[in-house]
């Protein structure tokens, strides 16, 4: 929107160019974004407070966690918010790739604000049944997938990239799609299963989501692609707005969900991010890095797999309780110990994504 105007003002003065360069308006993304959270924070955690949107609190979890119930949640909308307004002002909005992965994060941010609407307010324990929930995430899933695939203009938009591998591209075809939807929702449920304790998926989402932005800014550059050889994808440059908004909006969030947490993402939040990441990786061709940067998220969801099938084939369970950071609470970990050193093991996995931009 404001890449609109100052293209007029271009005219008048030549300065206003400088609004063209992906790095300014990646700066001016986080900025915006995170000057939006915490100044809509305040008054959205009164809101929710008054409102008695609280959060609801298993009684067979970790007994510190008991003092949490009736925190306010539905923080998420704060962060999508802010996404949404940042992205709008700074984002060339000509791009077809920025609404598609803003499309993709606002239909499951409502996916997830239906069920913990469901869960808070009409104060179904079930909240939005699982059937119902993985429909509608199909159904966007699928439908982002095909979108890209439809409009794909070369070949690479839909190969299948193998990191430290510069000579082996596996074509997809129709097997795009497949693995778009897999990616997509795949990601989104990862995130929700790792938000159960304060800042412990919001940090590591604005890690990745930062990680993803550089890529989306090397992948849109036909020079650093041809020197790095990665995709060139032409447009994707313009991601980097969006990762800087999911940057700038996480730490805004961040100032109010570390811990004692003030207020909580909920599925409208959780769902959602875990969307858009898998979206970015997607387009940009990096969705085996996406599985080594989100390497958190990935031990959260194997954990509670592997807890099901094994309580399932032999009624015994392998952790204390999934997801795995409440089995190490129920070892005796502190709650910011085991936040902070699944943030340290986030930092690392991404230095080792972002490396295989070099080592191919």
């Amino acid at each position: 929107m404001l890449l609109l105007l100052a293209e007029y003002l271009q005219q008048f003065h030549k300065g206003f160019a400088v609004f063209q360069y992906l790095t300014l308006r990646g700066i001016l993304g986080v900025l915006t974004a995170l000057s939006l959270s915490l100044w809509l924070g305040p008054w959205m955690i009164r809101t929710l407070q008054i409102r008695q949107i609280g959060q609801a609190v298993r009684n067979d979890g970790p007994q510190s966690h008991l003092s949490k119930k009736g925190t306010p949640t539905m923080g998420g909308a704060l962060i999508l918010t802010a996404i949404a307004i940042s992205t709008l002002l700074w984002a060339d909005l000509s791009n077809r790739y920025v609404w598609v992965v803003l499309a993709v994060t606002l239909a499951f941010g409502a996916i997830g604000w239906v069920d913990d609407y469901r869960k808070v307010i009409e104060k179904n324990s079930r909240g939005l049944p699982s059937r119902w929930k993985y429909f509608w995430q199909s159904v966007f899933g699928i439908g982002a997938a095909v979108f890209l695939y439809m409009t794909a203009e070369n070949p690479v938009e839909t190969t299948l990239i193998l990191p430290l591998l510069k000579d082996v591209s596996i074509p997809l075809g129709l097997g795009f799609i497949v693995l778009t939807y897999f990616v997509i929702v795949g990601s989104s449920n990862a995130v929700n299963l790792t938000d159960g304790l304060d800042g412990l998926a919001i940090m590591p989402t604005v890690l990745v989501g930062g990680a993803l932005g550089i890529f989306c800014y090397l992948s849109g550059n036909a020079n650093f692609a041809s020197y790095l050889l990665i995709p060139f994808v032409p447009g994707s440059g313009e991601l980097i707005v969006f990762c800087a908004a999911i940057v700038g909006a996480g730490l805004g969030f961040l100032w109010f969900n570390t811990y004692p947490a003030q207020v909580f993402m909920g599925d409208v939040g959780a769902l959602a991010l875990g969307a858009a990441l898998g979206t970015i990786a997607v387009i940009v061709r990096q969705e085996v890095v996406l599985f080594i940067m989100g390497g958190v998220f990935v031990m959260e969801t194997l954990s509670v797999i592997i807890q099901v099938a094994s309580f399932k084939l032999t009624g015994k369970r392998v952790f204390r309780m999934a997801p795995i950071h409440h089995h190490f609470e129920l070892k005796g970990w502190p709650e910011p110990r085991v936040i902070v050193r699944f943030w340290i093991i986030t930092v690392i996995l991404v230095l080792i994504g972002l490396a295989t931009l070099k080592l191919r």
